[in-house]
């Protein structure tokens, strides 16, 4: 969301322009989900809580203003966020995307870190689910020079060590490869000081530094699937997690066009899930619907297998032809984890035919 248009009542009313337009081309997305329960879910989902994570941008997004004028946006971002957090209508998790600490735009990133912070400690904002997203990351230095501004100014406004937090948007090649052949961002993920929350690819910027041509730019394109592999694999086990990007074909239009971006965004997000990105970047309100569709036919599609295995697993037997092992139902756990989280699938039917809680799950998953 674009600083300059963000209000305390952003998330709500992304929520309200999802629900119109689903009101207005039902038809078209019961032809993309065809299944009444999903859509009753989508729809509760957008009436009580649209957005799950948020950020104000001040990079790619926010063009075209001046030292002063952003320095105003800052402010009136800061208030507006801590307003929305007060009225509890503010998305759990949310944060700013601040400018590149690439050297033309360092200065400023810094400015508009240091503004936002101090005006929103001064509107008794929350940092508690609250993170900043450093774009075009190129070297390790640009990460621990984040964790020193973050130290100093969590120093100066009296904040809890370590507080601030941040997100690596990873949309350059030299964050994936290194200029001696390896992982930087791998390098990244251990520089952060325990600071670091999520690796968060960059499909436009990353292709285009790749040499792709606009027109097969795209979150299924080789060159991302690469830059995502290596991504998973250097935030494995840290807890660092992982997030999609986005596509830039949005649902805008007439019925047709809606109804082909809403199959492309469908398509995307299930593409991204079977590949362990459970999260991913939306630009239009529009795509919430199917954000939301695609992740609770992903849970719900898996579950009654994962629930049989797991009860298998828990009364030490063999579920049919497979044998799992712990790391197996690790996995199984987590995946039943995140359906409850999302609210895809619900409690009770989970204990009737696992017979497992939530605390065995947790267990199991090893959280």
């Amino acid at each position: 969301m674009p600083a300059d248009a963000f209000t305390a009542g952003t998330g709500r009313d992304w929520g309200r322009q999802a629900e119109a337009l689903l009101d207005e081309h039902a038809d078209r997305f019961a032809t993309v989900v065809a299944d009444a329960d999903i859509i009753r879910r989508v729809k509760a989902k957008l009436a009580d809580e649209p957005v799950e994570d948020l950020r104000i941008d001040f990079e790619d997004g926010y063009v075209g203003h001046g030292r002063e004028r952003e320095d105003e946006h800052v402010r009136k971002a800061a208030h507006a966020l801590a307003e929305a957090q007060q009225d509890e209508t503010a998305p759990p998790f949310a944060g700013i995307r601040i400018k590149s600490f690439e050297a033309p735009t360092r200065e400023r990133g810094v400015r508009t870190l240091t503004g936002f912070l101090a005006a929103y400690a001064e509107s008794r904002g929350s940092l508690d689910g609250f993170v900043v997203t450093l774009p075009k990351v190129t070297s390790t230095e640009q990460v621990a020079a984040f964790v020193h501004a973050a130290s100093t100014i969590e120093d100066e406004l009296g904040l809890a060590d370590a507080s601030v937090r941040f997100e690596v948007q990873v949309e350059t090649p030299q964050s994936v490869i290194g200029p001696d052949g390896t992982a930087l961002v791998a390098r990244m993920v251990h520089a952060a000081g325990g600071r670091l929350t999520a690796l968060h690819y960059g499909t436009y910027d990353y292709s285009a530094f790749c040499g792709i041509a606009a027109g097969q730019q795209s979150l299924e394109h080789p060159v991302a699937d690469h830059a995502k592999l290596v991504m998973q694999a250097a935030a494995a086990g840290t807890g660092v997690r992982l997030s999609d990007g986005s596509t830039n074909v949005l649902p805008v239009g007439d019925g047709d066009a809606v109804h082909l971006a809403w199959e492309n965004h469908h398509r995307l997000v299930v593409r991204s899930l079977e590949r362990g990105f459970y999260q991913g970047w939306d630009l239009h309100p529009g795509h919430l619907p199917t954000r939301y569709a695609a992740t609770y036919a992903f849970f719900r599609g898996g579950l009654a297998r994962a629930l049989e295995r797991l009860r298998a697993y828990a009364e030490q037997r063999q579920e049919g032809s497979v044998a799992d092992e712990p790391a197996t139902a690790r996995a199984l756990a987590d995946f039943v984890l995140r359906g409850l989280d999302c609210g895809a699938v619900d409690a009770t039917e989970v204990g009737e035919e696992s017979g497992l809680g939530h605390d065995d799950l947790r267990r199991l998953a090893r959280r």
